[in-house]
């Protein structure tokens, strides 16, 4: 139970005290109501004696009363109703409320904080390992309290307020008080007739209420003088003979008054009746239903301090600001100190009619401090002189009367023992009783004196004789089946037996609990079995018998009232938390319970503070249903008491959480809370928007998208890609785009990327750079996309939604920015697209894309979204048909519920984690994707793709149109495009826009420029020359980034531009990504904008067609003397097509080479009918000679073998440009190989060994071009394209397309150091056989006549070629011999005449002749080619000499004539 401001010894002594009547005249009425006071109210602050009493038992022995406490009482001769009883109880507890201003009290342990003092519950998981200890804590705790004033205010008016009873005298009248001014004309004439009356209201059968005690009821006699007004001297003289005609110890003179009512403005004096006079006694009102009147006047009930506590008193050495028990809760309306009257129930609207009148009506303002203490002295008197010596003798006869009727020895006190020392008698149990609860005794019955003697020795604490009288009454009544009386005495032998001092024996339960039954079950009468309850367990609670407390209350909750059973629940709950092993969902679940009942009993807010208290129990423990109901119930009741704030919060929390309510649940969660809302938001209707908490906005999830919506293609024209909200952010492909925009910047910078550079980001996400302002440009849209998440099973409606924005306008233009203004209105300067409904359906995550149209420069600061929150009708399914499906915009059906709301987006940046500060804390990084910067208007470029292909085949030329448009108010300049793959596309070289197509080229659709050749020209090569430069690929420049022939180089605003687009099949079969990046700037330079761009990304899939290799070796016949060198060249094609693409076959129409130092001189073995097919999986094998041709500087010479009667212009776009991309990328490719795998080692090479690696090194480039036959749709198209092969080095097959290198399943880890590594710096005898070339020139067959001379001597001489660049020393050796015993079989021997060393020096390209002479002496063939030759460079030593081998035989044959 809650704690009580009393202890339970004080709370029981003042809910029994001795009962005054007060019977006052008109005239004595009159004076006291000078103080707004009756006489009753007027001593009711001094009706506790301040200081020990003493009386007499019938033993004589002295017995003495600590703290006595009488009540002087208005005679009321109505007996008061129920209804009466019930509304005044009603009325007590709503007007008590939990006090205000106290200090919160937070006991934590662990994660666990039960506090009930302070609006905002915490309780967070994991909680249960932790709430043990947490209340153990708060049990053990020095100061702790839950006060529930309530219950106190509720158990005190109840108790006062029960009517008396026959079978009981404690709420009997003992005497009476018979008040009459001494300003009367007589009044002892006025004291006789106050005696009668008393005497008449007593004995007359007319009046049945009030009940007095015994027959001859002590009357006492006040004489009451006014002394402002009234005559001392004669007060003292009626004085006089009152005391004569009654006694000394009968009568009593009480001055009061002694201030005027005129003055007292001036002096302070206390009022202590405040704090009784706000309690409504039931007992001084007629009946609420019949009575003339109600006496409820000045029962204020603001303050309800129980009586036993006085200003100056404290209980248990604690005054009233002792701390509060960390289960009391502020109440949770707004924090004023007073209550407004229009936020009750009507049950309470009389006691606020009198407080209104009471609350400024100040009290004894005639009376003076002395009139105080002698107010206080005539109680005291009256209890001495009057009173208690009444009640002594009364008991002494009641004693002697009970020892003479029932023949008891002496007393009853001394018969005691013998009663309890004996064997007690079996009781019989309460359900073999009959009901005889009928059954009356008359007021002379003996059975009645003993309980009226009991009674009397509780009133005045004398509780063992009074437990001996209520356990013999007790056996009496059982034995006559008394069982009313008999459920009486054992109360309130329970009772006495509780509260002897010294506590003789245990406190008897049981007989609590069969009065408990015996009242309930068989009498029927549930205020005595209330009463019972309420002191029993309050005994029960101060022995911690908190379990046997909690199960008593819990016994008594029944349907006949709720605000009994409320309490009773409540008080039940706070056992259970107060238990040595606190049980805490039992507490939640019986303040529920409570809740549950104070809402049927109009106790709106009990029920909320209940609700309230137990929601930190279920609060984040995953109990969602409960957490729900509490919810809504809080939610409801709220509303009711109109704190709309609190109404809103709890319907908020149930629409915000996960909910697992179904469908029809949900809806009815979300229709209140749009009702609570809508009440709130007319309360202000100027006032800032509320927060919504439906949809859920997923805030990382936003994205915002700079510029116009991208048009989707028209027929044959196809649309840059560029950017859009449609596509999925791609992280590798963002970090290409940005690199690629980066190049561009470089070239346009001279190689440099400005320091303030920012990439370009049309569309930031939670994974861009948001960490500086974005740009956008004025009259461009901005577009949100903001993630709406429906967690509700039913659909929602957003109606007129739009974007929450805050805009200040600046001038970048100027040289320096202008003054920031205000946004004055706004679709002036920001224009706002507003969705006219947008539906989310049930659990739908679905997104909103909303637009911004900024009109003038500034800064732009989007703060949320704006939206009215509303259901649609019909969201039940119907025949299993979900009515959401197949909802179209503007046909929704509103429930006639929304509310107009926002939700602020805000997003959170990435975490901090570089310096060790940022590591060790939590920092977040700005996110500034929703404040974009609005620039001055720049050129907007839209690119269109004509006929542009999704399919190729590899290496395949096809020819495209692009068309540029300007569709902003700027020109534009600079354009220029960037992509990794410049090998893919062309616009042409500096001359193609001016080189009209060949007629032939026309009619083909050819995408080449050709001109019809003669046929006496098909075995030799046709010449001309480019330079890269013409191209685009000069020395130096970024092949990547090309740029774009616009005419003039600027395109105006509105016009448009078709330029031709040359195409290349990728080399690699399969789907190709390939970008490419358009970069243009304005003329006029920007501050903030530089530059834009434009995006696009081609897919073409390419299919197989033909697998070109070559090999480049050198030819032995050195014929042409002295012109250099030549080549043989081999190329092998095959056709890899495997007619997927429906080519039929493919012709090789011309191979062309260029290279600066060689060309392509003739076809070697070109069938004779000169054309060239291939079919399908058909390989063809050709042979080309090639020369080293002129020096022609920095140009390409091309060479083009025609193999049909036309010739390609390799030399002319887009031929040439094609070559030239894919020389740039390959030299880009093995330049980046290199550079990987030379590095550090660089260095060591030596100069002699590259002159010498040189030698091997050949530039000579292949170009393959092709026709291919498709029948696609019965027709038969001609498709061109073309191959390249690169040869680099003499002997190293080249192919046309990029080798796969497997890469072994498992690499083993290799450790090394790198600056120990370096290159052999040995060429390599491959390389080294390349320095000097040989050859032989010799008969093939010599005819001699061994008969005639025995030796035969062949001339013979030897070429020598200096292939390298520097000059080479070079020995001859004539004197090898083959010691190998094969060549020797096979061949002979012969030995060589004349000088068998030669030492020469070869010039640079020289060839130098040797005439030599070989002998023979047999016939037979023979290898000429045993001779060995050195070569070394002319300035290095002989560490480089090596043998020149020759890689083919020189065979001789000599015949015998």
């Amino acid at each position: 139970m809650a704690q009580c401001v009393q202890s339970v010894q004080e709370f029981i002594q003042d809910s029994f005290v001795p009962l005054v009547a007060a019977l006052c005249s008109e005239e004595a009425e009159r004076l006291t109501r000078k103080n707004n006071l009756g006489f009753s109210e007027l001593v009711k602050p001094f009706c506790r004696l301040t200081s020990e009493v003493h009386m007499r038992d019938p033993n004589n022995q002295l017995h003495v009363i600590k703290n006595l406490k009488i009540a002087v009482n208005n005679i009321i001769t109505h007996s008061p109703q129920p209804g009466g009883i019930r509304k005044l109880l009603n009325d007590v507890v709503s007007v008590s409320q939990p006090a205000e201003g106290l200090v919160a009290n937070v006991i934590t342990a662990g994660d666990y904080d039960l506090n009930i003092s302070d609006r905002s519950v915490k309780a967070s998981v994991p909680w249960y390992n932790n709430w043990k200890d947490t209340l153990m804590e708060l049990n053990t705790s020095t100061f702790y309290s839950a006060t529930t004033p309530w219950f106190e205010s509720y158990r005190e008016s109840f108790l006062q307020s029960m009517p008396a009873s026959d079978h009981e005298f404690l709420n009997h009248y003992v005497a009476c008080m018979l008040v009459v001014s001494s300003g009367e004309p007589e009044p002892v004439e006025q004291f006789l007739k106050l005696s009668q009356e008393q005497h008449r209201i007593q004995h007359s059968s007319e009046y049945a209420y009030p009940k007095w005690f015994i027959p001859n009821t002590l009357k006492y006699y006040v004489l009451l003088h006014d002394v402002s007004a009234g005559e001392e001297q004669r007060a003292d003289s009626v004085y006089e003979e009152m005391k004569q005609r009654y006694g000394t110890q009968g009568c009593y003179l009480l001055k009061i008054n002694s201030r005027g009512s005129n003055r007292g403005a001036d002096e302070q004096i206390p009022d202590p009746w405040s704090q009784y006079l706000q309690k409504n006694n039931i007992q001084t009102q007629e009946s609420y239903d019949d009575g003339p009147y109600t006496v409820i006047s000045n029962k204020n009930a603001d303050h309800l301090i129980s009586d036993g506590l006085d200003n100056d008193i404290q209980v248990d050495g604690l005054s009233n600001n002792f701390k509060a028990h960390p289960l009391q809760l502020d109440h949770l309306s707004d924090t004023s100190t007073s209550f407004d009257a229009t936020e009750y129930i009507k049950t309470t609207a009389s006691l606020h009619e009198s407080k209104k009148t009471s609350s400024g009506t100040p009290h004894g303002t005639c009376l003076t401090l002395t009139d105080h203490d002698r107010i206080r002295q005539f109680i005291q008197e009256f209890t001495f002189r009057g009173l208690l010596p009444h009640i002594e003798k009364t008991i002494r006869q009641l004693n002697d009367q009970l020892i003479s009727r029932k023949g008891l020895s002496r007393s009853l006190f001394s018969a005691t023992k013998k009663w309890f020392s004996g064997s007690k008698v079996p009781e019989k149990s309460i359900n073999e009783l009959k009901n005889t609860s009928g059954l009356l005794y008359p007021p002379e019955a003996p059975e009645l004196q003993i309980r009226k003697m009991a009674d009397l020795c509780f009133l005045v604490q004398h509780y063992e004789l009074a437990y001996s009288c209520y356990h013999t009454a007790k056996k009496d009544f059982l034995n006559d089946q008394a069982m009313l009386y008999a459920a009486g005495a054992l109360e309130m032998a329970a009772v006495s037996a509780f509260l002897q001092p010294g506590a003789p024996r245990p406190y008897p339960a049981h007989y609590m609990d069969t009065a408990i039954q015996t009242y309930r079950d068989i009498c029927k009468n549930m205020m005595l079995a209330e009463r019972c309850v309420l002191l029993s367990a309050e005994i029960l609670k101060s022995q911690s018998k908190y379990s046997d407390a909690a199960a008593l209350l819990i016994r008594l909750t029944s349907e006949d009232s709720d605000l009994r059973s409320a309490l009773l629940l409540e008080q039940a709950a706070h056992c259970f938390i107060n238990m040595k092993s606190p049980m805490v969902r039992k507490f939640a679940f019986h303040m529920i319970l409570a809740g549950h009942r104070y809402s049927k009993a109009g106790q709106k807010k009990h029920a909320l503070r209940c609700y309230c208290q137990a929601m930190q129990v279920y609060k984040g423990k995953g109990w969602s249903l409960a957490e729900d109901h509490i919810n809504f119930t809080i939610g409801r009741q709220s509303f009711t008491l109109r704190q709309l704030d609190n109404a809103v919060s709890a319907f908020r929390h149930i629409l915000i959480n996960d909910s697992k309510q179904p469908a029809a649940q949900q809806g009815t969660f979300l229709r209140e809370y749009l009702y609570v809302y809508k009440n709130v938001t007319q309360l202000s209707p100027d006032g800032p928007l509320p927060q919504l908490p439906l949809p859920y906005i997923n805030n990382s999830a936003t994205r915002v998208f700079f510029g116009h919506d991208r048009r989707p293609a028209e027929g044959e024209k196809q649309a840059a890609t560029h950017i859009s909200l449609d596509q999925e952010y791609d992280c590798e492909s963002s970090h290409q785009w940005k690199e690629l925009e980066e190049q561009v910047v470089a070239v346009v910078n001279k190689g440099i990327i400005p320091s303030n550079f920012q990439p370009t980001q049309y569309c930031l996400n939670s994974y861009s750079d948001n960490s500086k302002f974005p740009l956008a440009v004025v009259e461009e849209p901005v577009t949100v996309e903001v993630a709406f998440r429906n967690p509700l099973k039913v659909p929602l409606l957003l109606t007129d939604l739009s974007l929450l924005w805050k805009f200040q306008p600046k001038d970048f233009s100027a040289k320096h920015n202008g003054e920031t203004k205000e946004l004055a209105c706004g679709n002036d300067m920001i224009g706002a697209e507003v969705i006219a409904e947008f539906l989310i359906n049930s659990e739908e995550t679905k997104m909103a894309r909303l637009k911004l149209f900024p009109h003038q420069t500034g800064e732009l600061h989007i703060l949320g979204v704006v939206y009215n929150l509303g259901t649609i009708q019909g969201t039940m399914m119907l025949d299993g048909i979900d009515p959401s499906i197949g909802l179209q915009a503007g046909k929704f059906v509103y429930n006639g519920m929304s509310v107009r709301g926002r939700q602020d987006l805000e997003i959170q940046g990435p975490r901090l984690n570089n310096t060790k500060e940022e590591k060790t804390s939590i920092k977040y990084g700005p996110d500034r994707r929703l404040d974009p910067i609005v620039t001055e208007e720049m050129p907007l470029l839209e690119v269109f793709f004509i006929n542009f292909p999704t399919g190729l085949l590899c290496g395949e030329i096809r020819k495209a149109y692009v068309e540029f448009v300007n569709v902003s108010k700027c020109p534009l300049t600079a354009l220029k495009v960037v992509s990794k793959h410049p090998e893919f596309f062309t616009f042409g070289g500096n001359t193609a826009v001016l080189t009209p197509l060949s007629p032939s080229a026309s009619e083909n659709c050819s995408a080449y420029k050709t001109v019809v050749t003669d046929s006496t020209s098909v075995c030799t090569a046709l010449m001309s020359s480019a330079s890269s430069v013409n191209f685009g690929v000069g020395t130096g420049s970024q092949p990547e980034v090309i740029h774009v022939p616009l005419p003039d180089s600027v395109l105006l605003p509105g016009a448009s531009v078709q330029l031709p687009m040359w195409l290349h099949g990728p080399d690699e079969e399969g789907v190709h990504e390939i970008n490419f990046l358009f970069y243009y700037e304005s003329i006029k330079k920007h501050s903030k904008m530089c530059h834009r761009v434009l995006r696009h990304t081609a897919v073409i899939c390419t299919s197989r067609s033909l697998n070109v290799r070559a090999t480049v070796c050198r030819s032995n016949a050195l014929e042409d003397e002295g012109k250099g060198d030549n080549m043989l060249v081999f190329v092998d094609v095959e056709n890899i097509n495997t007619s997927e693409a429906g080519v039929k076959e493919f012709h090789i129409v011309q191979v062309s080479s260029n290279s600066k130092h060689w060309k392509l001189q003739k076809a070697v073995n070109l069938s004779e009918d000169k054309d060239y097919k291939l079919a399908s999986r058909e390989r063809g094998k050709l042979c080309f000679k090639a020369v080293r041709c002129k020096n022609s500087g920095e140009n390409y010479t091309f060479a083009d073998i025609v193999f049909g009667n036309e010739q390609i212009i390799s030399s002319a776009s887009p031929c040439a440009d094609f070559f030239f991309r894919s020389l740039s990328s390959e030299l880009k490719r093995t330049h980046t190989q290199s550079n990987m795998f030379q590095g550090a080692v660089k260095q060591s090479f030596d100069e002699a060994v590259r002159l010498i690696q040189k030698c091997s090194k050949v530039d000579l480039n292949i170009v393959v071009l092709w026709k291919a036959y498709v029948v696609e749709d019965n027709k038969q198209l001609i498709l061109e394209g073309q191959h390249h092969i690169l040869l680099h080095t003499l002997g190293k097959e080249a192919f046309s397309f990029p080798q796969k290198q497997e890469s072994p399943e498992m690499v083993f880890l290799k450790f090394f150091r790198p600056e120990s590594s370096s290159l052999p710096t040995r060429p390599t005898p491959d390389q080294l056989s390349n320095l000097i070339k040989t050859s032989l020139h010799y008969p093939e067959s010599f005819n001699h006549s061994f008969h005639q001379k025995s030796l035969c001597l062949v001339p013979v001489t030897l070429l020598l070629s200096n292939c390298s660049e520097a000059d080479v020393d070079v020995i001859i050796d004539l004197r090898h011999k083959t010691t190998s015993p094969e060549a020797l079989e096979i061949h002979g021997s012969f030995t060589w005449l004349g000088q068998t060393q030669y030492k020469l020096q070869l010039k640079n390209q020289e060839v130098c002749s040797l005439q030599l002479k070989a002998c023979f002496v047999r016939t037979g063939v023979y290898n000429l080619g045993t001779h060995r030759v050195f070569a070394k460079l002319a300035d290095q030593v002989t560490l480089f000499e090596t043998s020149q081998q020759n890689s083919m035989p020189a065979l001789i044959i000599i015949n015998n004539i």
